[in-house]
């Protein structure tokens, strides 16, 4: 019988397997080569767009509009010294400078203060925009331009030319990455050439991060109905003078601005006679969701906004020369606000007069805070009230004033909406400024709920007359000041008089001055337009119907405090009250509550008792993570057991720890969720009216108290089921181990403050765009960081929130009047604002560590450090 034979076309089975596993293997071979592919064509051309607009940093540029030659030396980290014969070429060389390395951030700001960010970003930024534009900081910022001298104005047309003769080459992603982003929504639009108006209004900017005391007043004006006069100064106390320094306890007698010799003459006089200095030196005696919003954009909102400095006589430093250190403390931003640069006239002359190295802002002309070749100096925030909220009573088309209807002042403003139609909004003004209420939840709330009482007035408020209820903010801000001259006058300051003439000019920000000199001297100035009050003090919003609580103009220049030479041979500056409260002139009751300035007087003295005081003294201060209320509930869980082993056991770390912030420290991590937990469950959780919880410095000096008060009806919070300061105690230490069970596991080996407290970088537009794989574009981190709120190291956080970094020391430095050349300096993260940078985070790491780098000013050393040299030609 024949056996069926095979057809010579059948197909093994294997093999048949085998033919379709390679089939489908090379089709799934090929879709991912062409994912591959797709996805390398789209890295390359992420990468080309992004690497378009990096700056040339060497060879030669000719641009129209340079009357000179002009050099441009970097170092490696990307910082500038720019070399010109004549003050015309400097600030051009200096706007091209910063358009090469911060255009879009320029730009960006600009939008901000001019209150057109829906030009660029649509409908979602309308209620910024109009409560940016109410205020009318570009408006305000033309009026001050308008009035500079012939030589000032100069300086600012000419950055400005430079910015343009840098956009003339430059537009869309040939100027910045993120306009190549913004196109795929707004493909429309183009970019204007740069104003010294522009300029100007970044200073507004500023004055508002800085402004002081308006969230304070306006919770206080919420909770008041809410709470008893006694429970609101029980949340808001008073400063603590008997515990906490002041910067001037007594102010020195100095002569008026402009009637001393020249710095010159000056040394020759201390040559020949001792100086008078001790005999007149100081005797130390030891928001709301679009507010929150303007804040982020200027880049300073949330817990713990402003600022250490201070000044060592060169009488107890090692070289026998003043140290001056300072580090602003401003919202965490990306780029940082910071721009590092020197500006050297080849020749210093009258005409062209500056050899000044510090930081900059980009977008504005010269140095803001830094050293000349004579004398150097550092900002803090001053802290004083300069802005207060009026109720005001309106009818129709005018507003209750002295017992007459005064029409309001009105105009209209019209927005341009990307993808949308025009917008109009009229914007209405009292005597006492632009009315808010309407713009933002906590200022509408007031209107609608306002409170009547005494608390926070000096004497009882009028009896309202009849009407609507609105509210208006006045604010120094919204005057046209001189600001944007002092900058050149402090950059050009030769002695202690040309220091105070500029900060005579230095209106707003109202800012604590710091100052040394080559001579030796050190000394304080605070500046500013400082408002004198009539009936009310500022703490509450006032009646804006009766002129009693109007103000009554400023503080005298001359009426300001000031210190010279201190027989202490030190100042130390940082947001605590300026002087006793016996000063003839109310402040403020809204200081920071001087922890930090505490802390830093009691390291400075142990450096002075070691002795000689050097720099490594002062950066280490810098890099303090002492924490007052870590101590302080260390204290009081001393003799604290909860029953709970697991929770005991994290107690006991309390007891061997330093009170130091560490990043890697397991204490430090389990301390602040400690002190988070038991604010919120005192103050808030369970409560029908919460408390708030901003300023944590505030909150240590009242939960200090509370610890010394077991009585206290705070201790019972009834929908907790706690009874008492020793449940809530227990109560809040086992809650903390669990909430940092949840984020660390339950393995205290592995906690740390540095990751729970991580400082997420985030780009202030495109970086918070809520699209990932922008996002991922344009941010970085997080990274792990020390420190605290109301720490010298202060890396705030917003309590009953998150422990996430929100503002830092936005930079640091250590300038050594004995060599220049050794001064040292860092900021959060890099000169470039371009993503994928080498300069765009190539200084966090240093950061971190508070590692400062010395910088090089004098000529032979800047030839040294430079690793490229552009050249612009005319």
């Amino acid at each position: 019988m024949l056996k069926p034979q095979p057809s010579p076309y059948a197909v093994d089975d294997t093999v048949q397997r085998r033919s379709v596993g390679r089939t489908i293997g090379i089709t799934l071979f090929s879709i991912i080569a062409v994912i591959v592919v797709i996805a390398l064509i789209g890295v390359g051309f992420v990468t080309y767009t992004a690497q378009r607009s990096f700056p040339q940093l060497s060879g030669e540029v000719a641009v129209p509009g340079l009357d000179a030659q002009v050099t441009v030396q970097r170092d490696e980290l990307g910082i500038p010294t720019i070399t010109a014969d004549s003050s015309h070429d400097l600030f051009f060389a200096q706007g091209y400078v910063h358009a090469q390395d911060r255009f879009w951030e320029m730009d960006f700001r600009r939008h901000v203060t001019s209150g057109r960010l829906s030009e660029l970003f649509g409908e979602s930024q309308l209620g910024t925009d109009k409560f940016l534009r109410t205020l009318g900081w570009h408006d305000v910022a033309q009026q001050e331009v308008d009035a500079l001298s012939e030589t000032e104005r100069a300086y600012y047309d000419a950055y400005a030319d430079g910015v343009n003769a840098y956009l003339a080459d430059h537009q869309g992603a040939d100027a910045s990455f993120e306009y190549a982003v913004l196109g795929l929504q707004n493909a429309g639009y183009e970019i204007e050439p740069w104003t010294p108006a522009d300029s100007v209004a970044w200073l507004k900017a500023m004055a508002w991060d800085l402004r002081s005391n308006i969230e304070p007043e306006t919770e206080r004006a919420v909770i008041a109905p809410d709470f008893t006069e006694a429970q609101i100064d029980e949340l808001y106390p008073g400063y603590p003078f008997d515990r906490n320094p002041v910067i001037v306890p007594e102010i020195s007698t100095v002569p008026a601005v402009g009637t001393v010799p020249d710095a010159g003459e000056a040394a020759a006089e201390e040559t020949d006679s001792e100086t008078d200095a001790d005999t007149s030196a100081i005797r130390w005696t030891e928001v709301d969701s679009v507010i929150e919003a303007v804040g982020e954009l200027v880049g300073g909102a949330g817990e713990g906004i402003g600022s250490n400095s201070w000044v060592v006589s060169g009488n107890l430093t090692e070289s026998g020369m003043p140290l001056l250190a300072n580090d602003p403390h401003l919202g965490a931003s990306l780029p940082s606000v910071w721009h590092q640069i020197q500006l050297k006239c080849a020749t210093v002359t009258d005409e062209c007069p500056f050899d000044v190295a510090g930081f900059s802002f980009s977008g504005l002309p010269g140095v803001i805070i830094g050293h000349n070749e004579r004398v150097a100096w550092g900002f803090t925030n001053l802290t004083t009230d300069v802005t207060d909220l009026y109720l005001e009573k309106i009818d129709g088309d005018s507003a209750w004033y002295d017992g007459a209807l005064v029409p309001l002042e009105t105009r209209t403003e019209t927005f341009k909406v990307a993808g949308g139609d025009d917008v109009e909004l009229e914007v209405r003004s009292t005597v006492n400024g632009p009315i808010v209420s309407g713009l933002t939840d906590d200022f509408t709330a007031i209107a609608d709920d306002p409170f009547t009482g005494t608390a926070g007035t000096v004497a009882a408020p009028a009896t309202p007359p009849t009407g609507e209820y609105a509210v208006s903010l006045r604010w120094t801000a919204l005057q046209p000041g001189t600001t944007a001259s002092a900058l050149f006058a402090l950059n050009t300051a030769k002695d202690f008089d040309d220091f105070r003439g500029a900060a005579a000019l230095f209106d707003v920000p109202a800012q604590n001055l710091v100052y040394a000199d080559v001579d030796g001297n050190i000394g304080y100035q605070t500046p500013g337009k400082l408002p004198i009050r009539g009936a009310g003090d500022g703490s509450m919003p006032q009646p804006g119907w009766d002129s009693a609580y109007a103000w009554q103009g400023f503080i005298p220049f001359e009426e300001l405090p000031v210190s010279y030479n201190p027989t202490e041979g030190y100042i130390v500056t940082a947001n605590n009250a300026i002087v006793g409260a016996d000063y003839t002139y109310g402040l403020t009751r809204d200081w920071d509550y001087g922890w930090r300035a505490a802390r830093i007087d009691e390291l400075i003295q142990r450096a002075i008792a070691k002795g000689p005081v050097t720099a490594d003294d002062l950066v280490a201060i810098q890099a303090d993570n002492y924490s007052f209320i870590g101590m302080r509930l260390t204290a009081a869980y001393a003799d604290v057991t909860t029953g709970d082993d697991e929770t005991d056991d994290a107690l006991a770390l309390l007891q061997e720890w330093d009170a130091q912030n560490g990043a890697d420290s397991a204490a430090a991590a389990y301390a602040n969720v400690l002190w988070d937990t038991l604010a919120q469950n005192v103050f808030v959780d369970g409560r029908e009216t919460p408390a708030p919880l901003s300023g944590q410095g505030r909150l240590f000096l009242v939960m200090d108290a509370l610890l010394d008060d077991e009585t206290s009806p705070w201790w019972t919070n009834d929908e907790l089921g706690v009874d008492g300061m020793a449940d809530m105690l227990k109560r809040s230490a086992i809650d903390a181990y669990e909430r940092l069970v949840d984020e660390q596991g339950d393995n205290p080996s592995r906690w740390n403050w540095g990751s729970l407290h991580a400082l997420p970088l985030r780009n202030g537009t495109f970086g918070e765009s809520g699209i990932a794989p922008i996002e991922w574009l344009f941010n970085r981190g997080p990274f792990p960081a020390g420190g605290g709120s109301s720490v010298v190291n202060a890396t705030g956080w917003d309590l009953g929130s998150s422990f996430e970094t929100v503002t830092v020391p936005s930079m640091r430095m250590v300038i050594d009047l004995e060599d220049f050349d050794q001064s040292r300096w860092n900021q959060l993260t890099g000169q470039s604002g371009h993503a994928f940078h080498t300069n765009y985070i190539d200084q966090v790491e240093s950061w971190q560590k508070v590692e400062l780098t010395p910088w090089a000013y004098t000529a032979d050393a800047v030839d040294t450090s430079t690793t490229d040299t552009l050249v612009l030609t005319p």
